[in-house]
């Protein structure tokens, strides 16, 4: 039932999708056909609201019960938009993620985008006032388009809050790497083989790499001694061995990061117990 239900949902997105671009256009849709497609929706979310509380009567939690019903691409695509605009929160309070944790160095990476990106905002507000100007005729049209540029705007400063928000960070046995939403990898410590200062401005794909440049620039290099899963925003695995990444301030990475290894592989063994005397 749940796997109907998901293709009927395929099958359903782009008929809503031609009979919005057709309502906006101003073409004359018969009722009975609108009729169906609201009907067919209904009776998608009335499926769906069944198999929710089935799921829920087996025991499994709201989260579980979610995760069973919906794609895992649509669940990510969600939750990176949600990290966006939690993002543009903690900006805005100034409460960076995930830092709070004990022995915790965190390392900003976004300074060097944030020209970028504010003037990408900018653009956006501009095409949205010409837009409302040359659309005022079209009312339907005028408010589509309205809602998708501002949209379109908090998207620009989200990918930069999230960023802000969201730095490297540096705890006993690992370095957590992170770009905007949509990536954040922990690597532990006793995988990282070499740590480098570099400062490289073109970046080609290659299998088991990972570039989270910044401003089209990384300073450190990562080689690992085995490979980390990064996975990509739709969730495809991407096993990686070497790991490029920026910070505002990579000398002071790089120097906490070999002092870590440092310690990690110093550290004394733990003595083992004793044999039990018989």
């Amino acid at each position: 039932m749940r796997r109907a239900s998901t293709w009927f949902a395929y099958a359903l997105l782009p008929v809503e999708s031609v009979l919005v671009v057709c309502l906006v256009a101003g073409v004359r849709i018969p009722p009975a056909v609108l009729a169906g497609a609201e009907a067919a929706v209904g009776l998608l979310l009335l499926a769906n609201g069944v198999a929710f509380l089935r799921l829920r009567r087996r025991g499994l939690s709201n989260r579980e019960s979610v995760r069973a019903l919906v794609p895992e691409p649509a669940l990510r695509l969600v939750r990176h938009e949600l990290r966006l605009m939690a993002g543009l929160g903690r900006w805005v309070a100034r409460r960076p993620h995930g830092v709070d944790g004990p022995r915790t160095e965190a390392f900003p990476h976004a300074r060097d985008q944030a020209a970028l990106m504010y003037g990408f905002a900018f653009v956006c507000c501009v095409e949205t006032v010409g837009m409302s100007y040359l659309l005022a005729d079209w009312p339907v049209v005028h408010a589509v388009v309205l809602v998708l540029d501002v949209y379109t705007v908090l998207f620009v400063l989200g990918l930069h809050a999230a960023s802000a928000t969201r730095p490297h960070v540096l705890t006993a046995d690992a370095l957590r790497v992170r770009q905007a939403a949509h990536v954040d990898v922990r690597i532990p410590l006793d995988r990282i083989a070499a740590v480098r200062h570099e400062s490289l401005f073109t970046h080609e794909k290659k299998d088991a790499e990972l570039n989270l440049a910044v401003g089209s620039q990384t300073s450190l290099t990562l080689e690992l001694t085995e490979p980390v899963d990064a996975p990509r925003l739709l969730g495809a695995p991407r096993p990686v061995r070497t790991v490029r990444l920026h910070a505002d301030d990579p000398r002071a990475l790089h120097r906490a990061l070999t002092q870590a290894l440092t310690r990690a592989r110093t550290a004394p063994s733990p003595v083992p117990d004793p044999p039990a005397s018989v």
